[in-house]
């Protein structure tokens, strides 16, 4: 969702990172001739470093964030009539997985400081046939968690976590990802780590360990099989091949190794955003990211709040000229078609819809130098 970033750009939006230990990796990888399945050693590496560091029950790879959303919604096992609510600021690939198990979407509109899922309206949606609660940490910045998790107990419904851009950011002390009964996260080319294309899925709740098992192997006990705990495998479920290559395995584990430096390069590039533009943005009447103070960020993505369209599409515009790649986000999905003929209309999120039309983000990635952001931070002070 946004505008292509262009091949051409002195500073791009995005410029994937590739760990200099990867082509050793991979060329292991193609050395055992051992590559897909999603149980090889690279792989096996990852989940139990993700499990570890992030405190969650089990860890399964993903060949995509989506593929782990879609697991997610199969393990709700949900069903024609069942709803579930999320916020319409997000990618399609939230509601898809969601919305083809049969599930209605119930769009529930966003906080205006940290473009997340408005903890203060979700109780007021709940149904009978509410199923779930779907939270996505925009930004690496986290939900409001201790009241999403406590409304979601009290009526009893499933809360899930699309901590796609939240790798090993967290709310409160404790991960992302690790307070719903299972989440997912991506290593798209975007995201602060990342293969290219994988995702995890993380299940918290123990009771859907072997589920989570049988879903990403088509719906099959092969991990059993494997690990010889049964004689052969067999069809146990619904699921779907949800597995990661080893090779994409072994790219994700060059980056993993190196995930501190990378975060705190992050981190600086992110910081330095803020103070150089905190002036010109006062000035310009832009809003800069708000980080409330139990919140640990991983700094994945740095967004401005224009005072409207035509300031924003002026200000993209304009570092355009200068060679520099700066991109909206979401449309909201209660205004897309499929949003529309469910019966939303204008006006029915207002903040959400303003968030939409008013956010930049800008350039950010892990190998962006201080030359670049340099380019940046003049091209915005340039702006008349």
């Amino acid at each position: 969702m946004g505008q292509n970033p262009g091949p051409h750009a002195r500073v791009p939006f995005n410029r994937p990172y590739v760990a200099p230990k990867a082509n050793e990796y991979v060329g292991e990888v193609l050395n055992r001739g051992t590559l897909g399945g999603g149980t090889g050693e690279f792989s096996r590496r990852c989940s139990e470093l993700l499990e570890h560091e992030l405190g969650v029950n089990l860890v399964i790879l993903t060949a995509s964030g989506t593929a782990a959303l879609e697991a997610c919604a199969l393990l709700l096992d949900l069903a024609e009539g069942d709803e579930v609510i999320l916020p319409s600021f997000t990618h399609p690939a939230t509601a898809n997985a969601f919305v083809r198990q049969g599930a209605s979407p119930v769009f529930v509109d966003i906080r205006p400081d940290t473009n997340n899922l408005d903890e203060r309206l979700v109780a007021e949606r709940i149904s009978s046939r509410t199923r779930a609660i779907v939270v996505m940490h925009y930004a690496g910045i986290g939900c409001e968690m201790v009241e999403l998790c406590s409304i979601a107990e009290r009526r009893g419904i499933s809360l899930v976590e699309d901590a796609a851009q939240a790798i090993f950011a967290a709310y409160r002390g404790r991960s992302l990802g690790s307070f719903g009964d299972v989440a997912a996260v991506s290593f798209h080319e975007t995201k602060n780590i990342t293969c290219g294309e994988g995702g995890a899925l993380l299940v918290n709740d123990t009771a859907l360990t072997a589920q989570a098992e049988f879903v990403v192997e088509n719906g099959t006990d092969r991990r059993r099989f494997l690990r010889g705990e049964v004689p052969a495998y067999t069809w146990q479920c619904l699921g779907s091949n949800y597995r990661i290559s080893e090779i994409l395995g072994a790219v994700l584990w060059a980056q993993l190794e190196e995930r501190h430096r990378l975060q705190e390069r992050r981190a600086m590039l992110w910081n330095r955003y803020g103070v150089e533009l905190q002036d010109w943005a006062r000035l310009m009447g832009m809003s800069l990211p708000v980080i409330p103070a139990n919140r640990t960020p991983n700094h994945h993505t740095f967004f401005l709040r224009a005072p409207d369209r035509e300031t924003r599409c002026r200000l993209i515009e304009h570092l355009e000229r200068m060679g520099i790649t700066a991109t909206f986000h979401y449309s909201p999905l209660h205004l897309s078609t499929i949003g529309k003929h469910a019966g939303y209309r204008h006006g029915d999120l207002p903040v959400t819809e303003q968030v939409s039309a008013t956010l930049v983000r800008l350039p950010l990635y892990n190998g962006m130098n201080r030359e670049e952001q340099d380019q940046v931070i003049e091209a915005l002070a340039s702006i008349t």
